[in-house]
């Protein structure tokens, strides 16, 4: 697939309007609306939710930026300026996930709110939104993967002088898969607060590990261990061992 793809979408006067800005702008507002209908059902007053959602979302670019940044230190403490430009680009997920876990967190035992319970109606918002967010990658042309034969693998994308994987859709398609299930999965029966997200974090986890050993612009923990393998499997564990604990401890309360 050979295409020329500009990763503005329009002009007024000297400001550009990317479509990552737009892709981002429309995953936030679909994700709110979607969040705040879910917060109803279950009896919240949606002006707690909107307040989360003011607090996180600033968070979560802050902690993208800083994510990036942090991993690609060499450049950044030479050219400090680049810091706050991240119209040219560097945001990380998860550092965006990390940021708004701990403001969220924060706002809920300070408005004496369920964080379990505010975790599980956010996250298939998040999910969505993340899927909907890497079709920005594709207008940037970035997030991509290794270089590969497009007679073997048809649906390769021309990107960079090569065809090669289009890992962001890959992402995109799995997400979207996960946020699907989640709004099945959140209406069983049994669940406890909390099972939604917690089963967010692993199934995402489990997607991002085995895209990312296809990506060639990876965030490097060494020379051999990306940094996005090491947090999705770490989340994996803590998220499999939460979900454990949680429901046994239940199940000794029930019998009790």
């Amino acid at each position: 697939m050979f295409l020329t793809i500009d990763p503005v979408a329009f002009t007024i006067g000297p400001f550009s309007v990317r479509w990552y800005g737009i892709l981002i702008a429309t995953a936030i507002l679909l994700g709110t609306i979607l969040a705040l209908r879910e917060s109803e059902r279950q009896g919240w007053d949606p002006d707690h939710f909107l307040n989360l959602i003011l607090y996180c979302v600033p968070a979560a670019f802050v902690g993208a930026r800083l994510y990036y940044v942090i991993f690609n230190w060499d450049y950044y403490s030479q050219y400090p300026k680049e810091i706050p430009a991240v119209w040219h680009g560097g945001l990380a997920i998860h550092g965006a996930l990390i940021a708004a876990f701990i403001v969220g967190y924060l706002y809920t035992r300070y408005a004496k709110l369920s964080f379990w319970q505010a975790a599980d109606i956010a996250a298939p918002s998040i999910i969505l939104g993340q899927a909907i967010g890497r079709w920005g990658n594709f207008f940037n042309q970035e997030a991509y993967g290794y270089e590969v034969d497009p007679a073997k693998v048809p649906w390769a994308m021309y990107i960079d002088g090569a065809y090669r994987h289009p890992t962001f859709l890959y992402e995109s398609l799995w997400n979207l898969g996960v946020f699907f299930f989640l709004l099945w999965f959140r209406r069983k029966p049994n669940l406890i607060k909390g099972d939604v997200f917690l089963t967010y974090a692993i199934l995402y986890s489990l997607g991002r590990f085995f895209v990312e050993g296809l990506r060639t612009d990876s965030l490097m923990l060494t020379t051999s261990l990306r940094a996005a393998q090491v947090v999705s499997l770490v989340t994996i564990l803590i998220a499999g061992g939460l979900m454990y604990y949680r429901h046994k401890r239940e199940s000794i309360k029930a019998g009790s």
